[in-house]
């Protein structure tokens, strides 16, 4: 293994320069303000590899892994964080978790996770000035009902779903939101009343997913002939956490109720096939509807696999040869499928391996826009990636996890990545590096002999975390 040497600012200098988008097939296409409808699918827990295309053998991912044939398929993009909320302040604003104002799952009182104020620059907001309709249906978690971070005050027009988190534990809830209005579902029966006398008996009628899959549909075609933004924030397959065993919510088990596995992985599989197919149902509809060729769709997850609701991710190997899951900042928790398609601009068939994160939404946004990409910001667009070109690459990239007492994880370059635990106990304890060329399954520590290149992790992990007094670290 060689070491590291020479300059620092050399060293950096370089990996600026160099860094490459390989890729199997090139889109002759310019660069340039495209102003294409975007819908961003995000799944909830989805592990990296959780689809076929992504080296899944049981679960059938037909669409999606249709998805990636006609488009391109990322192999080293990364969450914002290994959690929800944290993870999808990334994607809205641009920032890393040492500068995004949320940093964790912290709920808020009396509903919901703590909000993004009002001075966020959401990429709704970017959008919503570049003209878009703005629509988000299912899960937000970024601000409760009166707060400064609802949605609809940050930059989206529409919102059908859930806003705080742990209420979308439960897939048969008792109301969703619209807009700011709560809509009761049918998921309630006020008599009789529950065997034990006490509460409401509750009845699983309507599925959210589905409410969510057919608001989707019904959005698309009210809004076929405006240029529109829909993110589509789905809650499959995370579990519901208060039901142990039975925690992986589904109507039914659909192709795999005559499998001999355990419940939780039937459900798993049935969860995720279900959404597939209302992927599926989604590009059909903006065939029919026209709007085909001038709409960009991407796909991606919020974070790793989990192991709640009984689950086991090893059973599907749903982090795939990657270490680690959901609140871990071992690859497994944070290295998330991307795919992205886009007719007659992406080149159908691709794959990269340009190294990329949810913060560079923002950027990718604004260069498909025309719009101005705001100072100060930790994305780098991969527009050009998309459209076939090279494009420079992250030097470093940088996470922190406010749980567990404290994670830290740098990746610096393309394959040097340094992992910092129980930062709060100890914020200047030992840095385990892995090299991810020779060891993508982060199994062999080698910082004993690459002491300066853990220095040079050590200086970022300290420069990259703004304090905030919301979040304290260190």
């Amino acid at each position: 293994m060689k070491t590291f040497s020479g300059s620092l600012f050399i060293f950096f200098l370089v990996l600026f320069f160099s860094g490459s988008c390989n890729q199997n097939k090139s889109a002759a296409v310019k660069e340039g303000p495209q102003k294409p409808n975007i819908i961003y699918i995000m799944a909830d827990d989805l592990g990296y590899g959780d689809l076929g295309c992504y080296g899944q053998k049981e679960i059938k991912t037909p669409h999606i892994d249709n998805l990636a044939e006609e488009g391109i398929r990322f192999t080293r993009h990364y969450a914002g964080s290994t959690v929800c909320a944290p993870s999808r302040c990334s994607l809205m604003t641009g920032l890393h978790t040492g500068h995004t104002v949320v940093r964790g799952n912290k709920f808020t009182p009396p509903m919901g996770q703590f909000p993004l104020p009002d001075s966020a620059l959401t990429v709704a907001k970017i959008l919503k000035n570049a003209g878009y309709k703005t629509a988000l249906i299912g899960k937000w978690g970024l601000g409760g009902p009166e707060s400064t971070g609802h949605l609809l005050n940050q930059g989206f027009d529409y919102f059908f779903g859930y806003l705080c988190q742990g209420h979308a534990h439960n897939y048969y809830p008792e109301f969703l939101f619209r807009n700011r209005e709560r809509v009761p579902l049918k998921n309630v029966l006020p008599e009789p009343k529950n065997p034990n006398g006490s509460g409401v008996a509750i009845r699983k009628v309507e599925y959210s997913h589905d409410l969510f899959a057919g608001e989707a549909l019904k959005y698309i075609r009210e809004h076929k002939n405006d240029r529109f933004f829909l993110y589509l924030a789905l809650t499959i397959p995370h579990a519901n956490d208060e039901a142990h065993d039975k925690g992986m919510e589904v109507p039914d088990y659909g192709i795999y109720s005559e499998k001999k596995w355990p419940e939780p992985e039937k459900g798993l599989a049935a969860m995720i096939t279900r959404m597939d197919r209302d992927v599926g149902r989604l590009m059909e509809l903006l065939k029919e509807t026209g709007i085909d060729d001038k709409t960009l769709v991407i796909f991606t997850s919020d974070n790793g696999p989990h192991a709640e609701g009984g689950n086991d991710p090893d059973f599907f190997d749903s982090n795939g040869i990657l270490r680690g899951i959901k609140r871990d900042l071992y690859e497994g928790g944070i290295r998330v499928p991307l795919i992205a398609r886009w007719p007659g601009k992406i080149a159908p068939g691709t794959q990269t391996d340009h190294i990329s994160a949810f913060w560079d939404f923002m950027p990718t946004v604004c260069k498909l826009t025309g719009e101005k990409i705001p100072e100060n910001i930790d994305g780098i667009s991969y527009l050009p990636v998309l459209l076939g070109k090279k494009q420079a690459e992250h030097p470093y990239m940088y996470w922190e996890f406010h749980e567990q007492n404290g994670k830290q994880a740098v990746l610096l370059g393309r394959n040097w990545k340094g992992i910092r635990l129980n930062v709060f106990q100890n914020p200047h304890g030992p840095v385990a590096l892995y090299n991810l060329y020779a060891d993508p399954g982060e199994l062999h520590d080698i910082s004993a002999r690459n002491k300066d290149i853990v220095a040079a992790i050590e200086k970022l992990m300290t420069a990259e975390h703004v304090e905030d007094p919301e979040w304290p670290f260190f």
